[in-house]
């Protein structure tokens, strides 16, 4: 896991904020974007970050649909971020 892969994954949420998505969409993205920024700016232990990524993977994984093409741009790269983040803790 690597600083650029987290500052990644805050980047595309944080990218969602100001576009139009559903409501349900909303309240997840807005929830995940905190949790993403909190890591990113944050020194944590590693296994810290590990357990808030897992948090926001699983509300990305709660959207079935945002509602906005470049919304759902920014959660699939995102979802690709925090997979990568949790693949490379568990082999690392």
């Amino acid at each position: 896991m690597t600083d650029a892969d987290v500052r990644e994954l805050h980047d595309h949420l944080d990218a969602t904020a100001e576009l139009p998505v559903r409501p349900a969409a909303s309240v997840r993205l807005g929830e995940a974007a905190a949790i993403a920024a909190d890591v990113a700016d944050a020194d944590l232990p590693r296994e810290v970050v590990v357990e808030r990524v897992q948090k926001v993977a699983s509300l990305l994984d709660g959207i079935e649909t945002t509602g906005n093409e470049r919304a759902t741009d920014h959660v699939v790269a995102a979802r690709r971020a925090a997979t990568r983040i949790l693949d490379e803790s568990e082999n690392g």
